[in-house]
């Protein structure tokens, strides 16, 4: 029978983490140069078109059906292929349809897609990435997705009675997109420019637009993750809040001790970094623990974006510092801040052993090396095939132009008005027409 209460918060969580990619686009159209937003942002709309018909078709077979043989610790099978199988069937314990499911599941794939795109802004032909997303989510983010919560390796990994714990996506979402996006940066190499010109954001009230956004609709992605308006769901939603939040000041904080300054991007970037870091453990700590889980997460994420310029990748717009590193930091906190207080097990801080922190190191290491490798793999075959990088012309001219024909300003319109700015005769009453005026 149908909990029509616990179909109606799923069916709202899933809109809600579908906002969060348009909401990415925001934040990444934000943060590339003016050139090349449309660009930025299509990657992530284009994700949405690409990854949902191929959900369909297989994703979610393969993330959560059951496997063939020794193979099924790996990969699901194909008994959900085009999803007609689920039509009509109902979750036994949790009374909501699987087709449902199917579609909460589908937002998931999405936005980790997308949220590769970030790394490699600026210098990808739109072509090899729209043969890159599909590639990339059916060798990489459904067996993933299948380790993780299908019934796969690291679901079913313990050590000492301890089981790995990934509430909504630390492993399976931002380690796999922060590990796929590191290897698409030596795929494609460095921006020219790439140290030495300025490339800030263009336009920081889209990133904070998107942030908003993205904020959102995180409580969708991991409240809806309790798969019931439960008291799960509630713990879940704040902690999202509080961790959020902690790392937001956490990263000001690092801000006005190295700078002297407090910036509207490093708001931006510490709720995400809090947002990532709280992902796999908001059902299982405490708040004051989620309090200091987004400290930590906003302190460190804070010093790990500048380490592209040490270590000379271009992750152009903080994929690996935020997702990656984040992403690492909510997992191994499980550790030592889960709490049994939340239902679940204990971590050192709490009386636990050393297990928890033992399993979770191994899922965040399989994860993170496994999507690093096939990941590079794909990038440097797109790119012996097709190739994966722009010419240099078009970098210099701006991607939007170029490979899409269209601006997001109308920048040759303003070139014409001040050139007619500086040819007119002064106007009556002494004043130079501006181009604002003329337009």
């Amino acid at each position: 029978m149908i909990d029509t209460g616990t179909t109606a918060w799923l069916l709202t969580s899933a809109a809600l983490v579908m906002l969060m990619t348009p909401g990415l686009a925001f934040f990444y159209g934000g943060m590339s140069r003016a050139k090349s937003v449309l660009n930025m942002m299509l990657m992530s709309f284009a994700s949405i078109a690409v990854v949902s018909v191929l959900w369909v078709l297989v994703g979610h077979s393969l993330a959560y059906s059951e496997g063939f043989g020794p193979m099924q610790a790996f990969i699901g099978g194909f008994d959900y292929v085009g999803l007609t199988s689920l039509i009509g069937e109902v979750d036994s314990e949790g009374g909501y349809p699987l087709l449902v499911d199917a579609g909460f599941q589908m937002m998931f794939a999405i936005i980790t897609v997308a949220l590769i795109s970030g790394a490699i802004a600026d210098r990808a032909k739109f072509g090899a990435w729209l043969l890159f997303a599909p590639v990339w989510a059916l060798l990489v983010y459904f067996p993933v997705a299948h380790w993780v919560w299908g019934g796969g390796w690291v679901g079913d990994l313990a050590i000492g009675g301890y089981e790995v714990i990934d509430f909504a996506g630390g492993t399976a979402v931002h380690i796999n997109a922060g590990a796929a996006a590191l290897a698409l940066t030596f795929v494609l190499g460095r921006r020219k420019g790439f140290g030495s010109e300025s490339m800030r954001p263009h336009n920081l009230p889209f990133v904070l637009l998107g942030t908003a956004l993205l904020w959102f609709g995180w409580f969708g992605f991991n409240a809806g993750s309790a798969y019931a308006a439960d008291a799960t769901a509630g713990l879940a939603l704040v902690n999202t809040q509080v961790a959020t939040a902690a790392a937001t000041a956490a990263w000001m904080l690092v801000e006005r001790i190295r700078y002297g300054k407090v910036s509207a991007l490093g708001f931006a970037s510490g709720a995400i970094a809090g947002l990532v870091a709280i992902t796999p453990a908001a059902a299982n700590v405490t708040p004051v623990g989620a309090v200091v889980l987004g400290l930590l997460a906003g302190a460190i994420c804070a010093y790990a974006i500048s380490w592209k310029f040490k270590f000379k990748y271009d992750d152009a717009l903080d994929v690996v510092g935020i997702h990656m590193v984040g992403g690492i930091i909510g997992c191994l906190a499980l550790g030592f801040l889960a709490a049994e207080a939340t239902g679940g097990s204990a971590g050192l801080f709490y009386g636990g052993g050393v297990g928890l922190l033992a399993v979770q190191a191994i899922s965040v290491v399989g994860v993170m090396v496994y999507s690093f490798v096939v990941t590079f793999v794909i990038g440097k075959i797109i790119d012996l095939v097709i190739g994966f990088r722009i010419p240099e012309e078009v970098e210099t001219n701006g991607l939007d132009h170029e490979l899409h024909a269209e601006s997001a300003y109308a920048f040759d319109e303003l070139d014409e008005l001040e050139a007619e700015a500086v040819s007119s005769p002064t106007p009556p009453g002494g004043e130079t027409a501006s181009p604002q005026a003329k337009a």
